[in-house]
């Protein structure tokens, strides 16, 4: 009579080792950031993790979708308080609500998680792009939110590039006026919504050609025409979800958590 295998047991890890493992790997105190972002631990469960669930945004959606993969944890670039300051009541409240409810832990990193040196969101999609980082861009007090390197690609061809991967997580990108003949030899990238002042300016003063964002202002695009800088939309979303999941994945390798990525895109 042959003995079935032992059944290993799932990871379960105290909720307390990983948010110090997470403060920790992303220099969350260290990390300045704008007050409603409220990095790390945003909400508590009184359960150990098991499962995570990662996903761009705390929406009411990707909450939803937590409870329903069995999650214990999820893990999100924009956490729960971006309009500040607000009573329990409404959707704010629903949202908690559900995820006490459910016994589910929120860990929130912003610009920790924009300005890492290898989970961040500029930096992963400029190696999806096969574009070889060479320094920081898009300052924040004492960190760069981006990513800069050199190349010698057609533009035109580097767009498209740009356009087949946001394609894939559903968004549109658009791009600004291509000048004939126009090559990438300096180019940026700023995930989310980086067609700033501040940010524009920065890659004029650095000679960058061409800016790869998630959105920006409509004057970003006139503006940028006549500098002969291109600037190219990739999506506000579709530029954030390469974090999140990286650092799930860095998770599921370290303390052996399944994981799963919630899609939720808002069409930005």
């Amino acid at each position: 009579m042959s003995v079935p295998p032992p059944v290993t047991p799932p990871a379960s890890i105290p909720l307390e080792t990983l948010v110090t493992h997470l403060d920790t790997l992303l220099a969350t105190a260290s990390t300045p950031d704008y007050p409603p972002a409220l990095n790390g631990l945003q909400v508590q469960c009184r359960r150990p993790i098991t499962r995570i669930a990662a996903a761009v945004d705390a929406s009411q959606r990707t909450v939803d979708a937590a409870i329903a993969n069995g999650a214990t944890l999820l893990l999100v670039h924009h956490g729960l308080y971006w309009s500040g300051l607000q009573p329990l009541v409404g959707m704010h409240y629903a949202r908690i609500r559900a995820l006490l409810d459910a016994d589910i832990a929120v860990y929130s990193s912003h610009l920790p998680l924009d300005a890492h040196g290898t989970y961040g969101n500029s930096r992963l999609l400029a190696g999806e792009l096969g574009l070889t980082v060479t320094g920081g861009f898009a300052a924040y007090q004492q960190i760069h939110c981006g990513v800069q390197g050199t190349a010698d690609l057609e533009t035109a061809a580097l767009a498209e590039h740009v356009r087949s991967w946001a394609a894939a997580w559903g968004h549109h990108t658009v791009v600004s006026t291509i000048p004939a003949g126009h090559h990438t030899r300096r180019w940026a990238i700023c995930s989310g919504a980086g067609a700033q002042v501040s940010t524009l300016q920065e890659a004029y003063a650095a000679g960058i050609d061409t800016l790869i964002v998630g959105e920006g202002p409509h004057w970003s695009a006139v503006e940028a025409a006549e500098r002969g800088l291109v600037l190219i939309y990739a999506g506000h979303y579709a530029t954030e979800t390469l974090g999140v999941r990286a650092v799930a994945a860095h998770l599921q390798e370290r303390f052996g958590l399944p994981w799963t990525f919630i899609d939720a895109p808002t069409g930005l």
